[in-house]
């Protein structure tokens, strides 16, 4: 990596070292990928030795993701300090490598909430509350407070579509922040769409144009645009767009479709987007040291060796309810040269007679987290059919609540066993609400977020893929393996093969006698990264290839 940046000081201060701010918008039509090309962006200049910090900015009212319906927002993420976000902050950190906070999250109800509590304690000193400059400046103090340590650039993106009316405080507030700190310590960039149309077979400058219009009535000239389009765009759409849009031709970007999203740093790059970034904010550095990257997008195009993995959930209609699984198994899968084949298998569909042939062909089973009865007996099945049959098994949080009660069923003999999520009235309780039974108290209690740590057991798998004894992940559930039975299920072969450092709480469990049958009550996948897999994926994806060449050799041998 390049040395440190030579960043100048702020202005009239001669020595205070402050961070540029760099604001993406989008316009002409929703789900650009502005997530991605803040990213991408954010991916850049780190790569020229800047530290970036990455944030979203959405107009929903709803205070966080957290209560949300995955069917309409996708994945809640989840950060080390227990933030429930929304899940372009899962884009973030994978691309930039930097562990983001809740303060990377900031909703307009969480704003709208800040402003009113402290109009009811009478902080606003009995003032009419507005949303200029009441609204307004609370937004830009969620801006100003990512910036606190060793920070050299901030990436903004906010959410929604230029034009959008709850979308009007937020591009008031960038607005106001380009005043407040200098316009030279700021960018704005946007990003826009570049239709084709086929009955006159050409690309289509004017969706930009009148975005760009409708983002300058808000007082924002952008300074960047990024032009997404399902094909290359050649300099004379540049030059147009550029003329018509009064921004510097080599400030006008193309974005063409990847073939795969961790191209689009390398694509924005031969654009000139970090260069040009750089020019505008006057940071100094070196040219970016991607070669790492390059060589990962390269394997990642390159694997031949093939396996297929299923997803077994109540919420895969909408794939991006599982985004950070489905990016952690990709990054496995570059591990060990493989061209991963996701298959989505709805839990709710699998039952009785029904299970084998929906899971024929698998080198593996992923049972992922959720909340909610509606699903699960088709998730137990699923991880039935995974440990009878020997297929690479991994359960994320209630895959592992899954695991616990099917062995408990089917090794033990209880039938009836469940958890009280489900069945308040099970006599056989394995999973609660509570680790120790003891802790009568701690019953009704909230919900364990963010880092917590894990002790690994040794000669364990999970302790071998970690290569560590003490480990720490992000976690997001309620409920907990029953101290009440722990001990049955361990003299019946389930081994707890990570423990709370306390002794209190179950964090894994294995099968000895297993391909690969790994659960954890934690969520690993927010914490893959491209360049640095999870083990606990690295390591599946690895059993699933084996498993493949395991059980169909002829078919491996002319792939």
């Amino acid at each position: 990596m390049s040395g440190p940046a030579n960043i100048s000081p702020g202005p009239n201060d001669g020595s205070e070292r402050r961070p540029r701010h760099i604001f993406v918008t989008g316009g002409v039509v929703s789900s650009l990928g502005k997530g991605i090309a803040a990213a991408s962006l954010g991916r850049l200049l780190e790569s020229r030795g800047l530290r970036v910090v990455c944030q979203k900015l959405d107009p929903y009212i709803n205070v966080d993701p957290g209560t949300m319906n995955p069917f309409q927002h996708g994945e809640v993420f989840v950060t080390d300090d227990g933030g429930e976000t929304d899940l372009d902050l899962g884009h973030y950190e994978r691309f930039t490598g930097e562990n983001l906070s809740r303060a990377s999250n900031v909703t307009s109800g969480s704003v709208y909430l800040s402003v009113i509590q402290k109009e009811r304690r009478g902080d606003y000193l009995g003032d009419t509350v507005q949303v200029i400059p009441h609204v307004t400046n609370a937004i830009k103090e969620r801006i100003h407070r990512v910036t606190e340590g060793d920070v050299d650039v901030v990436i903004s993106e906010v959410g929604g579509t230029v034009g959008d009316i709850e979308s009007l405080p937020f591009l008031e507030a960038i607005r106001q922040f380009g005043n407040d700190i200098g316009r030279e310590n700021v960018l704005y960039l946007h990003v826009t769409l570049v239709p084709y149309l086929s009955t006159s077979e050409e690309l289509k400058t004017k969706p930009t144009q009148h975005s760009v219009a409708e983002l300058r009535s808000h007082g924002i000239h952008p300074d960047v645009i990024v032009l997404r389009s399902d094909r290359d765009i050649d300099d004379a759409v540049r030059r147009k767009i550029s003329l018509f849009c009064d921004v510097r031709p080599e400030a006008v970007i193309p974005a063409p479709d990847a073939t795969d999203i961790y191209e689009v740093p390398l694509t924005l790059h031969e654009g000139g987007l970090d260069q040009v970034v750089c020019d505008q904010l006057g940071l100094v550095t070196g040219p970016p040291n991607l070669t790492v990257w390059s060589a990962m997008v390269e394997r990642s195009l390159a694997a031949t060796r093939e396996a297929t993995v299923a997803i077994v959930g109540k919420y895969v209609e909408l794939p991006d309810a599982y985004l950070s699984v489905v990016e952690a198994l990709r990054h496995g899968a570059i591990a060990n040269d493989v061209d991963l084949d996701i298959r989505w298998i709805r839990s709710d569909d699998l039952s009785g007679l029904l299970v084998d042939a929906e899971l024929d062909g698998l080198d593996g089973i992923v049972v992922p987290g959720g909340f909610g009865a509606r699903g699960v007996e088709g998730k137990i099945l699923a991880i039935r059919h995974a440990r009878e049959k020997g297929i690479p098994f991994l359960g994320l949080c209630l895959g592992l609540q899954c695991a616990v009660i099917e062995y408990a069923r089917a090794v033990l003999g209880w039938a009836d066993a469940n958890s009280t999520e489900f069945d308040p009235s099970t006599p056989y309780p394995v999973i609660d609400l509570m680790s120790s039974q003891e802790d009568v108290e701690d019953k009704g209690g909230t919900m364990r977020l963010g880092l917590y740590a894990a002790r690994l057991e040794e000669g364990s798998l999970v302790r071998e893929l970690h290569d560590q004894e003490l480990i720490y992940e992000r976690h997001r559930h309620r409920w907990e393996v029953s101290n009440r039975h722990r001990g049955d299920l361990e003299r019946a072969g389930l081994r707890m093969s990570g423990i709370s450092p306390d002794g209190r709480l179950v964090e894994y469990i294995e099968l000895m006698d297993h391909p690969y049958f790994v659960a954890t009550q934690a969520h690993p996948e927010f914490r893959s990264r491209p360049d640095l897999p999870h083990p606990l994926f690295a390591g599946l994806v690895a059993a699933a290839r084996a498993h493949r060449e395991a059980t169909r050799p002829a078919a491996v041998a002319t792939e």
